[in-house]
Formats: structure tokens, C-alpha cells, sequence
């Protein structure tokens, strides 16, 4: 058994990505990244505060723009659209989950599909459905990286992925079916879990429950990765019972220092990636 040290795995292309950037900066230009964050949900502003330090230890200029649940959301919309004809923004980043009185589906589709680093809009998904992939969500980009670095084959490989969020579960699926991986895509609502989940050669799991996956989910010798945050008791925990299925995996992602570092690094990187591309486009024209 082995564990994926995404820590370490996120320092590797945040090395690169300063060189990256470093270079942009040659030649006067500073990748932008700007943050809605609307209301004080406590782990949206621990996620908000550690993209942003990453941000500044890369020198990419972080822009945050608060609200509260007494704006509107002509008045979230408004700040959207003025970041879409900012030329110093590369990237726009609206933090997930809003208060349920917004429509959070309707405000992230005004984020421009060439600034969206979320991947979240519908354009971004299309493109990933369609296999022409464009900009791809942070965290299944992440879990793709990962897998990649640890040289963990995944074209043949039959994947189970627990949870068909719009955020992980759904995107993660389509990005390894167009790896060649032959993809299950589990739910709340699916029969059978264990006898599914033990069919897996490589098991993500992003369901939102502490533990949940023990070792009777797992087959010997699975990969198994774990998106899970939960707070139990003060203490984090994933979706995977960590001390259970571990001596049975390949390789296994911890929690917390597995998928997390990851998903910022890669949130960072669609920001570079946005950049360039953007001032490649530009020099095009010219």
C-alpha cells in the first residue's frame, strides 16, 4: 500500500507554475484571479483564505469581492460581468455553495466561459462531454494528476466513482471515460453499492459522509481515492474509513493532505493556463 501525498504531489507544479509565471512577469503581465464570496459559510472562508495565500506565494494578483445575503443577484451578476471585461482578470472564481436564497446555477452562467476556472459552466461541461476538453473542474483535473504521477493506469481500468455531483462525481467520470476507462458512476440511489464498489480498480469517492467507505467496498489491491471533508468532533475525516481499507489498497489518498492541496493547485493553474492563453490569442491578432 501506498499513500498519494498530494502535499507533495501540489509543491511539484507549484514549482513549475512559479517558473510559468515568473516569465509572464518578464513581460509586465501579472495573472488575475477574481473571488465572489457571498455570505460567511466557515468553510468557505477557510477555502477562500488558502487560495489566496496560494496566490500570493505564486504572484498571481487575487482579487476578493465579498457579499452578504442582503445583496441581490443583479448585484453578484453585476460584479461578474465587470470582472468579464477586466483585462487584468484571467480567471473568475464564484465559491461554492451560496446561500440558498441565490440561484447559484444562473449567476455562475454569467461567468465568462474563457474566464470560468471553475469549469462549472455549461460550456466547459459541454466541451468535456464532447471530449473537446477546454477548461476542466480543479478537483477531477487534480485526481487525474494524481493518478498520472504515480503512473496508475487508467485506459482499461474499470473506475467507480460514488457521487454524481456536478462538482466531482459527474465531471470525474466523463474525464476518465475519455481516458479509456470503462466508468460506473454510483449515487445515493444506487442498489447494490458493495457489490459495485468491489468491482473497482480504482474507487473515487465524493459523497459527503465520514467513513462511510469500509473495507467490505473495497477489493484487494484497489486504488482508492478519497474527496471526503467532513468535520466530525472537530477533527476532519473522509469518505473513506482510512484505517480499514488502507491495508487492502494499491494506493490511497489520506485526508486531510490528498485531494485538497490538489484542488487549489489546479485552480491556480487553469488561472496560468487562462493567462497565457489569452495573451497568445492577443499576439495572434496583432
Amino acid at each position: 500500500m501506498k499513500i498519494i501525498d498530494g502535499k507533495l504531489i501540489a509543491v511539484e507544479i507549484q514549482n513549475k507554475l512559479k517558473l510559468r509565471i515568473d516569465e509572464l512577469k518578464k513581460k509586465n503581465i501579472t495573472p488575475g484571479l477574481g473571488i465572489i464570496l457571498v455570505g460567511n459559510d466557515p468553510a468557505s472562508e477557510i477555502y477562500v483564505r488558502n487560495k489566496m495565500r496560494v496566490c500570493s506565494e505564486l504572484g498571481v494578483n487575487a482579487v476578493l469581492c465579498r457579499f452578504n445575503e442582503e445583496n441581490t443577484e443583479e448585484e453578484i451578476i453585476k460584479q461578474i460581468e465587470e470582472f468579464n471585461q477586466n483585462e487584468e482578470i484571467d480567471g473568475i472564481l464564484v465559491q461554492s455553495p451560496l446561500p440558498s436564497k441565490f440561484a447559484e446555477e444562473k449567476i455562475i452562467s454569467h461567468v465568462s466561459p474563457l474566464k470560468d476556472v471553475d469549469g462549472f459552466g455549461i460550456y466547459n461541461l459541454g466541451a468535456l462531454l464532447s471530449n473537446q476538453e477546454k477548461i476542466i473542474a480543479a478537483t477531477p483535473l487534480g485526481i487525474l494528476k494524481m493518478l498520472e504521477h504515480e503512473n496508475i493506469r487508467i485506459e482499461g481500468s474499470h473506475v467507480v466513482v460514488v457521487g454524481a455531483g456536478l462538482i466531482v462525481g459527474r465531471p470525474m467520470a466523463v474525464l476518465l471515460l475519455n481516458r479509456g476507462a470503462t466508468v460506473t458512476l454510483a449515487h445515493s440511489k444506487t442498489q447494490n453499492l458493495k457489490e459495485i464498489t468491489r468491482q473497482a480498480d480504482i474507487l473515487i469517492v465524493a459523497i459527503g459522509d465520514a467513513r462511510f467507505i469500509t473495507d467490505e467496498y473495497v477489493k484487494d489491491g484497489a486504488v482508492v481515492i478519497d474527496v471526503g471533508t467532513n468535520r466530525v468532533d472537530g477533527k476532519l475525516y473522509g469518505d473513506v474509513d482510512f484505517l480499514s481499507v488502507a491495508p487492502k489498497t494499491s494506493y490511497i489518498t489520506p485526508v486531510p493532505g490528498g485531494v485538497g492541496p490538489m484542488t487549489i493547485i489546479m485552480l491556480i493553474q487553469n488561472v496560468v493556463d487562462a493567462c497565457e492563453r489569452k495573451r497568445d490569442e492577443n499576439g495572434s491578432k496583432n
